[in-house]
């Protein structure tokens, strides 16, 4: 499900594929289903009236699903399929509407704020640095108080989202296990290992010896440092299993301050990876010299992400986000012959049959820059024209919503793989054609005469403040805007 913008270790593909038949979609909704029944059996079952309780907002519950920071509309679209197909909301916009979305970074920021963690840090007037240590990603994110408005938050630096999770450090033991005892008698015991050492070696671990236990007292193998149907692995080699995934959380901390829009002072650190004391201790000696204090939470850190989503429906703290690409839609805009780069696309300039005025395809209209500080209120909006010789052809107006994942300012749009596909917006303006005046077009190269056409304006309009990007198309009927 994860963005092709996101890579991620080799160990990604190392990842069986799905059973025959299901897709990511059929696993997911699968696990919903679940989770689903396992809430209506305890809530009915735990109360007296609970399957009358149940029954009176069956219909109307809400229901927040948390993501990964990297994760965009198409994986947020997607798990809103699976809810759907898991039979928690109807398929129509009135169920849709009843699934939120919260990045997981997000969600931490309100499970710290539920637990008073951050006030302290807020008083120096800095900012605090939310890293959520999962197991499949690392998500961080920075924030700091709104400005006269207190108790609002907002995003002070552009989230980041890395594939180094706890998973990854048990794959790279795994893998070295394999190639410790390809050729033993203990091969087939790699996959026992491995499971203790996920779930009960990996977080004690302190850089001394880790025992990894498996089989039983009699296997025994000095060479290997096998006793005792115990294994003990030098902490050196358990420290290259963490290294990639420490060395990731440190430079995107540092990544973090660096770009941060006020000082960062303090780090919280939750998920599941978390509670790794190793983790822990090198993370905190990292930051240090950085005059950066790092906590984590004494409460379940593995529940930090679902408590902070409940907080996130009820309190709602962040106010203003952080964009994290550019966004903008291709169009065509007339050709200039005193343009340098006008001139190099001069082979590609196309002659308007209506206005009779020379184009170049293929230009980028930038609607949001990317690290623009977007309040949930704020749209952005960009002007664009179609013109046609037929009212007719002018009914429906359609914009593709792109974003561009690379450096600089894109000018053009190029197929060179930074440019993503983010959504499609389509409008029926039928009402307005037969209120569309004609004109007149002033210099038309092709009959050396004006042509008469038509011609509509339309605002390509996006929001970005809330969890998920809104895109609408907006013109005017009769002076009232329409949507």
């Amino acid at each position: 499900m994860r963005p092709k913008s996101i890579s991620g270790p080799n160990s990604i593909s190392d990842i069986p594929p799905l059973p025959a038949g299901k897709s990511v979609i059929d696993i997911f909704s699968d696990y919903i289903r679940y989770l689903y029944t396992c809430a209506k059996t305890y809530i009915t079952d735990s109360h007296v009236t609970g399957s009358k309780l149940w029954a009176s907002v069956e219909s109307n519950i809400e229901y927040v699903l948390t993501h990964p920071n990297g994760w965009e509309g198409a994986q947020q679209q997607q798990m809103r399929r699976a809810a759907v197909k898991a039979g928690l909301v109807p398929d129509n916009d009135e169920g849709h509407a009843r699934i939120r979305f919260v990045t997981e970074g997000e969600a931490s920021l309100h499970f710290c704020i539920r637990n008073g963690l951050t006030t302290e840090a807020l008083k120096k007037g800095g900012g605090v640095l939310i890293v959520d240590a999962g197991g499949g990603t690392i998500d961080l994110s920075a924030y700091g108080e709104a400005p006269n408005k207190k108790g609002a938050f907002e995003e002070i630096a552009t989230p980041q989202c890395h594939l180094q999770g706890s998973v990854y450090v048990t794959a790279r033991a795994k893998a070295f296990l394999h190639d410790f005892l390809k050729d033993t008698k203990f091969a087939d015991d790699v996959e026992a290992m491995t499971t203790y050492f996920d779930k009960s070696a990996k977080l004690t671990f302190n850089s001394n010896p880790l025992f990894i236990k498996f089989g039983s007292a009699r296997d025994r193998d000095p060479k290997f440092r096998i006793r005792g149907g115990q294994l003990t692995l030098l902490g050196e080699h358990v420290e290259e299993f963490f290294e990639p995934s420490v060395s990731c959380i440190v430079r995107a901390i540092k990544m973090q301050c660096i770009t941060a829009r006020r000082p960062v002072s303090a780090v919280f650190l939750v998920g599941g990876f978390s509670a790794s004391e190793y983790l822990f201790t090198k993370l905190k000696e990292a930051v240090q010299p950085l005059n950066i204090d790092l906590c984590r939470p004494d409460s379940h850190l593995n529940k930090a992400v679902a408590d902070g989503a409940v907080s996130f429906y009820l309190d709602h703290s962040v106010s203003v986000r952080v964009s994290r690409y550019i966004y903008g839609t291709k169009c065509c805009i007339r050709y200039d012959v005193n343009d340098l780069e006008h001139l190099a696309r001069s082979s590609s300039a196309f002659l308007d049959a209506t206005e009779g005025q020379l184009y170049l395809p293929n230009a980028f209209d930038v609607i949001l820059d990317k690290d623009v500080q977007v309040s949930e209120t704020q749209e952005f909006r960009r002007t664009y024209y179609r013109s046609a010789k037929d009212r007719s052809d002018l009914a429906e107006q359609t914009a593709i919503i792109h974003c561009y994942r690379g450096t600089g300012q894109p000018h053009w749009f190029e197929n060179d793989g930074l440019f993503t596909n983010l959504c499609t917006v389509e409008a029926d303006t039928s009402a307005i054609c037969n209120s569309l005046s004609p004109q007149r077009s002033l210099n038309s190269r092709s009959s050396g005469r004006p042509q008469r056409y038509f011609q509509i304006a339309f605002d390509v309009v996006l929001s970005f403040g809330l969890t998920e990007l809104k895109a609408q198309i907006a013109w005017k009927e009769n002076g009232v805007e329409k949507r």
